[in-house]
């Protein structure tokens, strides 16, 4: 059995849409890194997307567990011509677009950006990749909100939209097993 520990990255205070834009996270919390750090198993291995905010946090919370390279399939949602702007501004750009985006997910995209199917794609491929290198291993995968829900939809065979209504909060655990038949889940959004 080869079981995912995804933790989201550490907070970025930001007010506006954050896709691909690299901005860092606030890993001032040390005590809650700490939790989080001594809750995963001491013995799994360490990815993270390849964006500041999610890299620094894999190095907050790795300690001597080894790390994998840095992959840019699990970076969070390109939102394209959204990433930057507040929620009001994306809605009064694209009214009808930024409402069916979330309450519709599939194949509509941000202008410029990728669709939910295509995020789930890309990661999903990325966990198969790790799942076929590195099979009965613990892996924890430090990633975004949006990488996190995809898998969460692949995991519970919900929908996606179900899958967009759990909260994730920040250095937040989920944690899924693949068993080589199918998969389980855990705990979703555990802070310990």
């Amino acid at each position: 059995m080869t079981r995912f520990w995804w933790v989201r990255h550490g907070p970025t205070h930001e007010k506006a849409f954050v896709g691909w834009r690299d901005v860092p996270a606030d890993l001032s919390d040390t005590a809650l890194i700490s939790k989080v750090k001594s809750t995963l198993p001491h013995d799994a291995l360490v990815v993270s997307s390849d964006l500041i905010r999610a890299r620094d946090t894999a190095s907050a919370i790795a300690g001597d567990r080894l790390r994998l390279p840095d992959d840019p399939a699990l970076r969070e949602f390109d939102f394209g011509l959204w990433d930057g702007l507040h929620f009001s501004d994306v809605a009064k750009r694209d009214p009808d677009l930024s409402r069916r985006f979330w309450e519709e997910p599939g194949d509509l995209a941000p202008p410029s950006g990728e669709s939910w199917n295509t995020v789930a794609a890309r990661v999903s491929g990325a966990v198969d990749q790790l799942i076929q290198t590195h099979s009965g291993r613990d892996i924890i995968a430090v990633a975004h909100i949006g990488v996190i829900m995809t898998q969460i939809h692949r995991a519970t065979g919900g929908t996606a939209y179900q899958a967009m209504g759990h909260q994730i909060d920040n250095l937040s655990i989920t944690d899924m097993a693949f068993d080589g038949a199918g998969w389980s889940i855990g705990r979703i959004n555990h802070v310990p």
